[in-house]
């Protein structure tokens, strides 16, 4: 078994440099934390970015401000975070024994029962509270939104609800306000990553060359995904290649008819340029994960990770989105690329068709049309950080009463993220009317054969496929249905 590689890690943390001489590639923040530095007030609970008990602050430098945002750290790999700041529970109190407005707030609202749980909390609240101008205008459902990666087992959330609300009254100790200024200063004294075993180069030429180089290294974003199987699976890494770092695919870019987003881009400003685009997928958006895995992941991991049960695929297909592969080509000494419809990227599950050498570097999602109607539902067993068992989405152009174009993509029912043609088809030229969605309810159902596994049974996932379309026939009608981000109670009476 081969061992990971070691090299330098630098961070900064309560307001100086911290510098590990030999840190293994794949090592945790987590570890790091924990096991290297002795900050144990960061908790494990999953190990997974499930129950936000690791949850600690990263500040980045963005555009000359400092960007802070809640990750898990148990996943996180600890050189991703090489020249940003890090803040864990252990800063927000005094050398005196004063409390930061979060914990102050959350002792008086009596918002700690066992305790494992708060370190995670408080750290979501933070990153709120900073975010906010100090916890300003924070009402309930900013809160649970900003919370939506953290679980508590005793159920104690609504003294918590209580807290986050409270936090922006109450004053905040001198030595414990933020200075930004001092950690942007801070911020350029540490160097980029060395070359080791772990690399993030700065540009996207660089990052294709060593792509080049290391056909063999694991590419990763945001490591939602990679950090599993470090954890869970024990995987070890002797080369790590991470996208995140190259300054051309940190940026969401708009075109006259299309957006191009990033592959280093992160899913929470992915997902924001996406609403901005089409608001009624704000709901969606918000149910993709949690908070903390939205703001490490990359919808550019995402999609090259090609789950069949991954949130972003089955919305990007119906939105007939379509992925730019580049590499670098050495004869040329140039940037080769091409461009593919997302669902003609994969090939099997969690298999694509990208050569050694190219990397997604970038997804391309048409603006919508006058005229577009799209919904996507997601099936899940919590309505919050959640796999899903089910995911539809569907874009309809209706004309006249007569369909004219239906683009459906599918997830969790087949071996990758699909796209239901037969259930286009058998919609497309139809009137739209209550017979053509139950029977193409029924090609829906029909079309593909899922398996029965922890999340659902193959017989449900048929049947909540047909149950979406025809659901969302009665939302195009303006019918009142039953629907958990926003029921109507007086049409349930």
């Amino acid at each position: 078994m081969s061992h990971p590689a070691c090299q330098p890690l630098s961070f900064w943390r309560r307001g100086q440099p911290v510098t590990l001489p030999a840190v293994p590639t794949d090592r945790t923040l987590l570890q790091v934390l924990r096991e290297d530095l002795h900050c144990t007030g960061t908790k494990e609970g999953c190990g997974e970015g499930d129950c936000g008990a690791c949850t600690v602050v990263l500040g980045e430098a963005v555009e000359g401000r400092l960007r802070l945002k809640a990750v898990n750290a148990c996943i996180k790999t600890a050189h991703s975070v090489q020249g940003q700041a890090v803040f864990t529970v252990e800063d927000l109190a005094g050398d005196g024994g004063a409390l930061h407005p979060v914990q102050e707030a959350l002792v008086q609202c009596h918002a700690s029962q066992c305790g494992f749980c708060t370190p995670g909390f408080v750290m979501s609240l933070y990153a709120l509270y900073e975010n906010t101008g100090g916890g300003q205008g924070v009402d309930r459902a900013t809160a649970q939104a900003a919370l939506s990666g953290n679980l508590c087992r005793c159920t104690g959330y609504r003294p918590i609800l209580d807290a986050a609300e409270r936090m922006g009254a109450l004053p905040c100790p001198p030595e414990l306000r933020l200075d930004e200024a001092a950690v942007l200063r801070g911020l350029r004294t540490l160097g980029p990553a060395p070359e080791g075993g772990y690399q993030r180069p700065a540009t996207l030429e660089a990052l294709l060359r060593a792509r080049a180089a290391r056909p063999q290294a694991q590419v990763i974003a945001g490591t939602t995904d990679v950090g599993l199987w470090i954890t869970k699976q024990h995987k070890t890494y002797t080369e790590l290649l991470d996208v995140t770092g190259a300054a051309e695919l940190r940026r969401v870019e708009t075109y006259p008819h299309h957006i191009a987003i990033g592959a280093g881009v992160s899913l929470t400003d992915a997902y924001a340029a996406l609403v901005a685009e089409r608001p009624q997928l704000g709901t969606f958006a918000h149910r993709f994960a949690g908070l903390p895995v939205r703001n490490a992941g990359t919808l550019g991991g995402n999609v090259a990770n090609g789950s069949p049960i991954g949130d972003s695929m089955p919305l990007l297909i119906a939105l007939g989105a379509s992925v730019v592969l580049m590499r670098w080509d050495a004869k040329r000494r140039a940037i080769a690329h091409r461009e593919l419809q997302l669902e003609d990227l994969y090939s099997g599950y969690r298999q694509n068709v990208m050569r050694p050498d190219e990397l997604l570097c970038w997804v391309k999602v048409p603006r919508p049309t006058a005229g577009e109607f799209l919904r996507a539902e997601k099936i899940s067993k919590r309505f919050e950080d959640d796999i899903s068992a089910v995911c539809l989405a569907v874009r309809l152009h209706i004309d006249g009463g007569v369909v004219r174009e239906a683009s459906i993509g599918a997830g969790g029912v087949a071996a990758t993220p699909v796209r239901a043609r037969q259930t286009e088809a058998a919609l497309r030229g139809q009137p739209w009317n209550a017979d053509t969605v139950m029977a193409a309810a029924a090609v829906l159902r029909a079309e593909f054969q899922p398996i029965s596994d922890m999340r659902a049974s193959a017989d449900y996932r048929r049947a909540v496929l047909g149950n979406l379309l025809r659901r969302l026939w009665h939302d195009q009608q303006g019918l009142a249905a039953l629907r958990l981000d926003a029921p109507d109670l007086e049409a349930l009476a």
